[in-house]
Order: C-alpha cells, then sequence, then structure tokens
C-alpha cells in the first residue's frame, strides 16, 4: 500500500490553470477512452525501473498509462485531479487504487513509491513544483518518468489532421524542446518509438473529440471540426476498413537522488 497525505491547497494560477484545463476532460471520458491510445510495452519496460513494487500513475485519466504499468507484485496507484475520469479508470481497472491529486500536490507520504509516471499530463503541470513533489514522494533511487504519444506529422494527411484539430500543449512542449524538470531531479534521459494505431474512422473521430480545445470550443465550432475529421479519416480508410495512425512516442525519465 502507498500511504496517504493530503495535498496541500495552493492558489497559483498556473495550478487553478492546470485544474480548469485538466477538469474538461470528464465530460468526455467515453470518446478519450475509444480514442485515445495505448503506449508501446518496450517504452513502459523502459520508464519504470527493474523491481519497482509500487508506482503513481498522475493525471491518469481512463487509465491507459495505468493499464500498462499493472503487473505481478505491483502496486499501481493512479490519480487525477478529476473525479470523472477516476470513475472511468475504477470501471476499466476496478483493482487500481485511485486517489484525487495534481502533480504538484500528490497523495502520498514521503520516500513511499519506486517511479511516478504522467502519461500526457506533465504539460499541465508546473515543472519546479512537480520536481520538488515527485522527488518527496520518491524513494533514493526512484525514477519520475514522463511520457507523450504524439501523431507523426511528417506523413501529409497526418498534418493536415492536427490543423483541423490545432496543435496541443504537449505537442509544442514535444516540438520546443522536450519537458523541463527541476532540482533536485535531472538530468532527462531519453526514449523514442515509431510505431502505428490502428483505428476506425469513428475511433479517430473519438480521439479528435477527446482533446481539450475540442471540448472547449463553441458547439457549431466544434461540430465542424469533427465534420471534417471524419471526412479526412475517411479519405485514408485502407481495404480492412480501418485507418493507419502513425505515432511517434516521446519519453523521459530522471532519477532521484
Amino acid at each position: 500500500m502507498v500511504p496517504v497525505t493530503s495535498p496541500d491547497s495552493h492558489d497559483g494560477t498556473i495550478e487553478q490553470r492546470s485544474y480548469s484545463a485538466a477538469r474538461s476532460f470528464g465530460s468526455h471520458t467515453a470518446e478519450y477512452e475509444r480514442g485515445r491510445p495505448t503506449y508501446p510495452a518496450e517504452l513502459v519496460g523502459w520508464l519504470v525501473p527493474d523491481g519497482a513494487t509500487t508506482v503513481v500513475d498522475v493525471g491518469a485519466g481512463t487509465g491507459k498509462l495505468t493499464a500498462a504499468l499493472v503487473a505481478p507484485g505491483r502496486t499501481v496507484v493512479a490519480v487525477d485531479p478529476d473525479p470523472q475520469m477516476l470513475a472511468a479508470l475504477r470501471g476499466r481497472l476496478p483493482d487500481v487504487e485511485t486517489r484525487e491529486g495534481t502533480g504538484e500536490a500528490l497523495p502520498c507520504t514521503d520516500a513511499s513509491v519506486d517511479a511516478v509516471t504522467f502519461g500526457q499530463s506533465w504539460h499541465w503541470v508546473d515543472p519546479a513544483r512537480g520536481s520538488l513533489e515527485a522527488a518527496r514522494v520518491l524513494r533514493p533511487g526512484g525514477v519520475l518518468g514522463l511520457v507523450w504519444n504524439i501523431r507523426d506529422e511528417r506523413v501529409a494527411w497526418v498534418a493536415e489532421l492536427s490543423a483541423v484539430m490545432h496543435h496541443s500543449a504537449a505537442e509544442r512542449l514535444v516540438h520546443g524542446g522536450g519537458p523541463r524538470v527541476a532540482d533536485p531531479l535531472g538530468p532527462l534521459e531519453t526514449y523514442e518509438v515509431a510505431w502505428e494505431s490502428r483505428m476506425s474512422v469513428e475511433d479517430v473521430v473519438a480521439m479528435a473529440a477527446s482533446r481539450s480545445y475540442v471540448i472547449t470550443a463553441e458547439p457549431d465550432r466544434r461540430a465542424r471540426i469533427l465534420d471534417a475529421v471524419r471526412v479526412l479519416a475517411g479519405s485514408v480508410v485502407e481495404a480492412d476498413g480501418l485507418v493507419r495512425l502513425p505515432y511517434l512516442t516521446y519519453a523521459y525519465r530522471a532519477t532521484a537522488g
């Protein structure tokens, strides 16, 4: 069991924005679960240290990364600021403990976990406060692991898809030099995997519908975006009725002293 501590309350505007943006996903859990990709197994194996018995997955959402972290002899705790997302995760992974919290205020005691992971979520976190908080809960030699699935825009239709949906904060961060962590963590090691997700047209539409920009758009704007995504995905359907959506997955890890 990972001991619990109550998160401190903070008034910082960064955290307020993070809470607001992160909680925009809760009303679209079905689209998030249907459209968001999983993570390559080889990358997850690199992200978490050998012998890790306790892992806290932060910004867990519906459990895309959480599910990949579950392993025999390992306790995984899913943390998210949105209770609706955590409810969806419990429906999918009933044996995983869930707790409300953020990267700046983890509901764990000091030096109690072997790894803290952020799948598609570190860009919602203040890096200085998040680094301090991860270092607080990690045991010596524990790992902070950050990972993003980013569509491979070297493929022409994928670049057009991104233009229709608008680029996300995650894409801007990864393509803008990568994430930042602060003392006492660092330096960051990196790992990259290229792969493809096989999706139906409606899966691609669900992926678009789960993005914060689309969720928060005015209804008419949202409908136009999703219609354009449906047409574009339909133009690249293969003989089996599926779309090949290429991804580049970027992972980063930093070890606690």
